[in-house]
């Protein structure tokens, strides 16, 4: 087989996959944006031959090969290990504060040993989905009055909630969710004052992403089947319909039968009445 003929073979389930994964390591290292991501995602499972799935990442580093200076590869990291997100360290910052107004702290960040948030007439959001920790156990400090403060940990995470609220309330509803092995324990202290402090667990993106292309997936190849399914349904509804216009023409062919057997009864009983009448005129006569 010549070069010239690998780009018409058929590409296979697993081809179109190790694309995919390309893709989202590109969409997560920012180097494609989510509606490119989605367009390429798409062109990737429509794909059926090598030739059609080459250009989908001819712009992006190959599994493994990196640009220097900087390592842009994504090392496979052991399943449930947190090992990699705890850094040690100073933390990227250690304080943020909203007076009416709004801040955020998301994405790839270090949350420090101790983070202290503070929302007046505001609100805030802390995402810890995608963070380093500088400890195996850190603690976010929050300050609630007339204001709210928003935390979200990912799956594993332990959360402790030691918060007071006066007129206002701390969420306990993520704490005694056991953590996994090696992960990190956060504890959310502080006070409430006609606010509110709120903790959530959420998926990371990429995982979201992941299952949302899983689905997606699974609904493209589902579409053979239910059409197969959607066919042989339409099959034995026209069989029924076959059926029952047949039994229909049987029933009319039976009854018009009928009809006919009692119209000829009728003819004869009425001859029958005819040649009685003639009979008793001729009697008369």
């Amino acid at each position: 087989m010549t070069d010239d003929a690998v780009p018409e073979l058929r590409a296979s389930d697993a081809d179109r996959e190790r694309v995919a994964e390309v893709l989202r390591d590109a969409v997560a290292e920012g180097r494609l944006d989510m509606e490119e991501f989605e367009e390429r995602l798409e062109a990737t499972y429509k794909a059926r031959t090598y030739g059609e799935l080459t250009p989908i990442t001819a712009d992006l580093p190959a599994p493994g090969v990196a640009p220097p200076p900087v390592n842009m590869v994504k090392e496979p990291v052991e399943s449930g290990s947190w090992a990699s997100r705890i850094v040690g360290g100073e933390g990227s910052s250690t304080a943020a504060v909203a007076i009416m107004s709004g801040f955020q702290r998301k994405g790839r960040w270090t949350v420090p040993k101790r983070f202290t948030a503070v929302a007046f007439w505001g609100g805030g959001e802390i995402d810890l989905r995608e963070a380093n920790f500088a400890d195996r156990e850190v603690e976010i400090n929050c300050v609630a009055i007339m204001g709210g403060v928003q935390i979200i940990v990912p799956p594993g995470v332990e959360v402790v909630v030691r918060g007071i609220g006066i007129m206002g309330g701390f969420d306990h509803s993520q704490e005694g969710v056991p953590g996994d092995p090696g992960a990190p324990r956060v504890i959310v202290t502080g006070f409430a004052f006609w606010g509110g402090v709120g903790v959530e667990r959420k998926l990371p993106r990429a995982e979201r992403q992941r299952l949302k292309e899983e689905r997606r997936r699974q609904k493209l190849e589902g579409g053979s089947s239910t059409k197969e399914l959607y066919g042989s349904h339409h099959d034995a509804l026209s069989g029924l319909h076959d059926a029952h216009r047949e039994a229909m023409e049987e029933h009319r062919e039976a009854m018009r039968r009928r009809h006919e057997e009692r119209r000829e009864r009728h003819e004869e009983r009425r001859e029958r009445h005819r040649e009685r009448r003639e009979r008793r005129h001729r009697d008369w006569d």
